[in-house]
């Protein structure tokens, strides 16, 4: 089931498009305002966006540039939903990095079929991450370890996922924290330290010595590509 995440000020056009999504089979997540948007996106992991531009507590516009410049929303598909019908607001939309422009007032099911056009051809996410004995299945949100069940946190989930989605790539810290943590965050570059060490100690057959990840020295943490298959001590 795809999910589809509603950002429109609007109440009245807000439960309209909810009945309609979730009648069409799609799941359906939002908000009224635009505050805390990129905490909701990051959080939910949606597969499109629907975004007014004119909310009363922030700029459509700029939440779309912040999604895009985030590592792990930058690939989500955004169709901007506006009474700003000028060509000059369509061009800078899309440049702004939408996917599709629909001005308001507009028919529900011509939406849906340009939210169908956006996930045409696109490939299914990969629902389970292996690499040897570490198993992390997003559909359930668990990760297993030699079939055993591993008790992660949700930050410590999300952290796992991000580089095991990513083997053999470094990130820094400050990375890992907009990807992790999100931008509106109160965090610091040592909290990734104190995660990837609570994460060790879990998964590490020596915390000491890790095998899984890996620290580069004056850069940041990388997910090593190369694990093999490992029996438990």
């Amino acid at each position: 089931m795809k999910k589809i995440a509603l950002i429109e000020d609007d109440a009245d056009l807000y439960a309209l498009l909810k009945y309609n999504l979730e009648k069409e089979g799609f799941a359906l997540v939002g908000a009224q305002t635009g505050k805390g948007a990129l905490e909701l996106f990051r959080r939910e992991r949606p597969d499109l966006i629907l975004l007014d531009i004119m909310l009363p507590d922030s700029d459509g516009l700029d939440i779309c540039k912040g999604l895009r410049t985030h590592p792990e929303l930058a690939h989500v598909p955004v169709i901007f939903l506006t009474a700003r019908a000028s060509e000059t607001d369509r061009i800078v939309g899309l440049e702004l990095g939408a996917n599709d422009y629909i001005v308001k007032p507009f028919f529900i099911r011509e939406l849906i079929a340009r939210i169908k056009i956006q996930f045409r051809g696109r490939q299914p996410a990969v629902r389970t991450l292996k690499a040897g004995p570490l198993e992390l299945d997003r559909t359930s949100c668990r990760a297993k370890l030699h079939n055993a069940t591993l008790s992660l946190t949700a930050t410590e989930f999300r952290l796992l996922e991000f580089l095991m989605s990513r083997p053999g790539v470094v990130y820094s810290r400050e990375q890992l924290l907009d990807a992790v943590w999100g931008h509106d965050r109160a965090v610091t570059d040592r909290t990734v330290d104190v995660y990837i060490l609570r994460l060790r100690q879990k998964i590490e057959p020596e915390a000491a010595s890790p095998a899984f990840i890996r620290s580069v020295r004056g850069f940041g943490y990388s997910f090593n590509e190369n694990i093999a298959e490992r029996q438990p001590v």
